[in-house]
């Protein structure tokens, strides 16, 4: 059995950033299901079980993490049978491109013994807005967050640094990337990581089961979308497909590449997001700053990262009350949840995509 954990949606300044559109694409895809339903109705326990049921089949699986809480799964998708399932209903909501014939609904809410929940109807409302005011602190904090690190990305992005930058980068192009195929290869998104409410997690273990040559970038400015952004052209030029992974922090600047076709990744790594293995080779992007720069600003820099990581601790805070209220939500549900009959329902989803007659 073999599978890959990435994110396609995170908790960003900006508020909730969705890459679910890099999923699968729809005019490719041979099925697609778009999952309905709220709190506590078995979403990512049906995605689970078919994931599951395609791995023990021999299929590689995707498994789409929630943000908020990395235990539980948002989407999944097969690669080789060109199918994905995933939770449509807000924050990532998903509507079909070509509905009925590519992507069907499944209404989870049908599910529900909808009377037996008028008995907890208060409970589950005053929870609801609890859970948003929550989410709420956690984009203000995120936001104030940016802000600071954009400062000290500011003061450190010199020539000298982007002239060191661009001739590491041309140096690893011509050592990796030999012409490939005359295509220029494709680029999907994914996220590694996220600000979740058990703090920042990075699926590093996904890069360790594609790859056997990790590059790790030691990274404590967010500089490293310097290097990276000429490696993307590079092998992309080359005709290699890449998984670009963007920083949940600042969804426009790269944090990590993945390229499964020659077992290569570059990863971004920091105090706050350790890598703990042993890299292929080792960058140290600190070290091209401008030293004369970085001293002059040692002090400033110093405060501002203290600052900026006391506000994504706020924020892992209020994601760590948001999902108290969500853990409370889904128990409020789960009683009134026909669980025997999604689960019936996973198994028939499961035998559709895997071929298998009942």
């Amino acid at each position: 059995m073999a599978h890959a954990r990435y994110f396609l949606g995170v908790n960003s300044p900006r508020g909730f950033y969705s890459l679910y559109d890099q999923l699968i694409d729809p005019a490719q895809a041979r099925a697609y299901y778009i999952l309905k339903g709220g709190p506590g109705c078995g979403k990512s326990f049906l995605m689970d079980r078919v994931g599951l049921r395609a791995e023990e089949a021999g299929y590689f699986v995707e498994y789409i993490q929630c943000s908020g809480n990395p235990g539980t799964v948002d989407g999944i998708y097969i690669p080789a049978l060109e199918s994905a399932i995933v939770d449509g209903t807000a924050p990532h909501v998903i509507e079909p491109a070509y509905p009925g014939v590519v992507e069907d609904y499944i209404n989870l809410g049908e599910y529900y013994d909808k009377t037996g929940l008028g008995d907890v109807r208060a409970e589950i409302m005053s929870c609801m807005e609890g859970y948003r005011d929550c989410c709420r602190r956690v984009y203000r904090c995120l936001g104030a967050a940016s802000e600071i690190a954009g400062d000290m990305r500011a003061i450190l992005v010199t020539q000298t640094l982007e002239e060191k930058a661009s001739k590491r980068a041309k140096g690893i192009i011509a050592r990796e990337f030999r012409k490939h195929r005359a295509d220029t290869g494709r680029v999907v998104q994914r996220f590694l990581s996220s600000v979740t409410y058990e703090g920042i997690v990075c699926r590093f273990d996904t890069v360790d089961t594609l790859c056997s040559r990790v590059y790790e970038i030691s990274d404590s400015y967010g500089l490293s979308h310097l290097l990276l952004s000429p490696i993307l052209s590079g092998a992309t030029s080359a005709g290699y497909d890449v998984i670009a992974c963007p920083s949940p922090m600042f969804p426009e600047r790269l944090e990590h590449l993945i390229i499964p076709g020659l077992g290569l990744a570059f990863i971004s790594s920091s105090a706050a997001m350790p890598y703990g293995q042993e890299p292929y080779r080792h960058i140290r992007m600190d070290a091209m700053t401008d030293a004369d720069v970085l001293h002059r600003n040692r002090a400033r820099l110093r405060f501002s990262k203290k600052v900026s990581a006391a506000l994504v601790e706020e924020a892992v805070d209020s994601l760590s009350q948001a999902n108290v209220m969500n853990t409370t939500l889904e128990a409020l549900y789960q009683p009134y949840v026909n669980f025997s009959s999604i689960d019936q329902l996973a198994d028939r989803i499961a035998d559709t995509l895997l071929g298998v007659s009942t």
